[in-house]
């Protein structure tokens, strides 16, 4: 049972990375940005080819990181902002679009089939009482922590970050006072796809193995995650994120529920919309 919470806990890190670059564009376009799965993808195989270069997992996963930066100011600038006086449905559409050649882009030019990616993680195991993290899931917990303790810093501590919330909150009259709105949506991309790069990366050396469609899967369970937690709701994503990665090990590992893995995160979000519609912690 230890090690099933081990592994809930890696799981969860993981989702909280990805969720949280969603979390963050929702707050501040509500759009619902599907290419997102498609960036953390990007993430894994920049985190390869980086550490096949450099044959350092630390460099592959800050290569992996400003790759997908630089892919959000991308699709920020030449995606989203030329689209955004649509309706809400109009970028949506395209983030479907964009995320489907994404993922043929990485079969047609890395192949069908599943990439090795045997970093070797010299990282301590982390002992708490009888639950014991392997090198690779403290590795993962490690840097999850570390990354949203810097963000919790930029949000609450900064100017840059109050702006950030100002802007979720009310960007037109955010820009009244002076603030360059179009500056922070890029930094929530910035911020966002170099979060879901390093989850890419981090689940690539952890499954020893990158593949084109390994976005799919996070494409849709990021979504309830974020319904989860609450629209918007960057706290709510992260604990919605935990709590799924702990349910979905727990459930199918030690009660061993006739139930699909995958489809525990919306069977979540139907149970919180019927009895909380605005989520663990509402809306942010």
């Amino acid at each position: 049972m230890w090690q099933q919470i081990a592994n809930g806990i890696a799981t969860g890190a993981v989702y909280a990375l990805t969720t949280l670059g969603l979390t963050m564009v929702y707050g501040v376009l509500r759009v619902l940005h599907v290419a997102h799965a498609g960036v953390y993808a990007l993430g894994a195989y920049a985190g390869v080819v980086a550490f096949r270069l450099s044959g350092s997992f630390l460099l592959s996963l800050v290569a992996a990181m400003v790759v997908c930066a630089a892919a959000g100011v991308l699709m920020e600038r030449f995606l989203y902002a030329p689209l955004l006086h649509l309706p809400r449905i109009v970028p949506l559409i395209a983030s479907i679009g964009l995320f489907i050649a994404m993922e043929e882009a990485f079969r047609i030019v890395a192949g069908p089939y599943a990439l090795a990616y045997d970093a070797e993680v010299r990282f301590p195991s982390l002992a708490l009482g009888p639950l014991r993290l392997s090198a690779p899931q403290s590795l993962i917990f490690t840097v999850t922590l570390l990354l949203l303790g810097l963000l919790w810093l930029l949000l609450s501590r900064s100017t840059v970050g109050l702006a950030m919330r100002a802007t979720s909150m009310d960007a037109e009259t955010t820009s009244t006072f002076g603030v360059n709105t179009r500056r922070i949506v890029m930094l929530n991309f910035v911020i966002g796809s170099a979060l879901a790069g390093a989850a890419g990366a981090l689940i690539g050396v952890y499954d020893n193995q990158v593949w084109p469609t390994m976005g799919s899967i996070p494409a849709y369970k990021c979504l309830a995650i974020v319904v989860l937690g609450g629209l918007g709701n960057i706290p709510g994503s992260v604990l919605a994120s935990f709590l799924i990665g702990l349910a979905e090990t727990l459930l199918i590992g030690v009660v061993a529920i006739p139930f699909p893995r995958d489809a525990l995160a919306f069977v979540a979000m139907i149970l919180v919309l019927m009895f909380r519609p605005h989520g663990l912690l509402g809306k942010g």
